[in-house]
């Protein structure tokens, strides 16, 4: 009999409850399968769900199974909790940032960290419908609790009963991994998956690993009142992003109190007397410190074990599953997507992932995944946000571009908003306005870049956007303004001199 009880969330308070009667409900019954489906799906996050919610949408028979919670990551410890902390975060630095703005707050206010954390189990817990086992069932999918495991050439067992499919999906995702750290195995530590069961605040926090999430995260919890030391082995914050656009992140970050420890080496931890000790040697100089809490933000491992993949010819590494650029594996009837299969471990593109395969897998189209323009971004403060190609990208495809900077100290609304630190930055292939890449340093540039996201997809180039009236004054018209330049080199010598002696001959 499988075993259906909810895994440990904790606290185990009203709001955790409702989030677990929705996302792996203790009374669940999975129902009695179909003769056969057109596509039986394992993993419900985000890749998986799309997955499963469009097929069924289009009519098709979908099994979906999932071993634990509906939603996967984003909802349950990645995306959802983690931007409600950071948002509570933001309201702590505008109040002590206030003063800045003529506003006079009394001295003495903090974060009430117990109550931060009981907000983001009840927004949680509130969007948790929509990714429930019931709205799926209603929806027309066969909803299965249990773990999902291939048996055969067209059998999968979920939840202890035998499904067989015509086509598959393998969208079982990815998890914390622990780094190879001297010590790490013998101290305890928290990763995304067990940091948002936190309810006090940690008086001293370690965090190792400058990505996206070590950087958020160091730099929300110096702001709740933590002493943050963030430990990087690579040269900097952000190693992924250009330099300067990570420079303005890291001395943000600083600024909020975050201990940065770039370059570190011979790091070791340790248990100490009341909590873990963490020896590095960062810029040449030793540091030996004991924090109460240990975040380990980098590694990430694909969920390929107890799924049976080698009986069905589908083949697999540390990185994940194999498949083409149709998403489709080494077993031509299985498909996977997501963070199982994909370089881009994010929400929206495990969404688009995931309509890719319902194409291919069951209307034998021809889609890509490679045809993705896929756009990401870092909410620290500022955040910072990215879509296509590196300079140092095109580079190295042998691509010539010409690159646009518009320093946001030279936007109106940005002074006003005293939001200056940042820029926006447009590639474009040499001698031309076709876009192939950009990059925006800006308080919400995670919303900015759809912008240029769009006109990529749409083959718009930056003389539109130039062309393309915004309203005054936003951030936004740091977008236009790269138009801008990019209009004033096509104003070359000989055309000023052409366009000087028609209006001396008009005068």
């Amino acid at each position: 009999m499988t075993d259906l009880s909810p895994p440990p969330v904790l606290p185990w308070d009203a709001h955790n409850q409702k989030l677990v009667s929705n996302v792996h409900p203790a009374d669940w019954k999975n129902p009695t399968p179909a003769p056969r489906y057109n596509l039986v799906v394992i993993g419900a996050g985000t890749a998986g769900l799309v997955t499963a919610i469009g097929a069924a949408g289009l009519g098709a028979k979908v099994a979906l199974i999932e071993k634990h919670f509906m939603g996967g990551d984003c909802l349950n410890v990645g995306c959802v909790p983690s931007k409600a902390i950071i948002r509570a975060a933001r309201a702590m630095a505008a109040v002590r940032e206030a003063g800045d703005l003529g506003v006079n707050v009394p001295p003495g206010a903090t974060a009430n960290f117990g109550a931060v954390m009981e907000r983001m189990r009840r927004l949680r817990a509130d969007i948790s419908p929509h990714d429930s086992a019931q709205r799926f069932t209603d929806l027309g999918v066969d909803v299965f609790l249990g773990a999902g495991k291939f048996t055969g050439p067209d059998t999968i067992e979920g939840g202890g009963q035998s499904l067989r499919f015509a086509k598959a999906v393998i969208a079982t995702g990815a998890r914390a991994a622990a780094p190879p750290i001297p010590g790490l195995k013998d101290v305890p530590y928290l990763t995304n998956e067990t940091l948002f069961s936190l309810t006090e605040l940690p008086k001293r926090l370690g965090i190792i690993g400058a990505g996206p999430i070590g950087c958020e995260m160091a730099q929300s919890f110096a702001r709740f009142g933590s002493e943050v030391f963030l430990v990087e082995a690579e040269q900097g914050v952000l190693p992924r992003e250009d330099r300067d656009a990570a420079e303005i992140i890291r001395a943000a970050m600083e600024r909020d109190g975050v201990k940065l420890l770039c370059c570190g080496k011979d790091l070791k931890l340790a248990r100490g007397p009341n909590g873990v000790r963490l020896q590095v040697e960062s810029l040449g100089k030793g540091y030996d410190e004991e924090v109460d809490q240990l975040l380990v933000a980098v590694g990430r491992a694909p969920n390929v074990e107890g799924l049976g993949l080698e009986t069905v010819g589908v083949e697999f590494d540390k990185k994940g599953v194999k498949v083409n650029d149709r998403l489709q594996t080494t077993n031509p009837r299985i498909y996977a997507c997501g963070d199982i299969c994909s370089p881009y471990q994010f929400t929206h593109a495990a969404d688009f992932m995931a309509r890719i395969v319902i194409q291919n897998a069951l209307f034998k189209g021809r889609a890509k995944a490679s045809s993705l323009i896929i756009p990401w971004a870092t909410y620290t403060s500022p955040e910072i946000a990215h879509v296509g190609l590196y300079a140092k990208d095109a580079k190295a495809h042998g691509i010539e571009v010409d690159t646009f900077t518009q320093e946001l100290g030279k936007v109106d609304r940005a002074i006003l908003d005293g939001e200056t630190e940042g820029f926006v930055r447009v590639h474009v292939r040499k001698g031309t306005d076709e876009i192939v890449g950009a990059t925006v340093v800006a308080a919400h540039a995670g919303d900015l870049i759809g912008e240029l996201t769009l006109a990529m997809k749409g083959k718009l180039g930056l003389k539109t956007i130039g062309a393309t009236i915004h309203p005054y004054p936003t951030q936004a018209e740091a977008i236009r303004r790269t138009g801008d330049l990019y209009n004033r080199t096509r104003l070359t010598p000989l055309v000023k001199n052409l366009m000087q002696r028609w209006l001396a001959w008009q005068r």
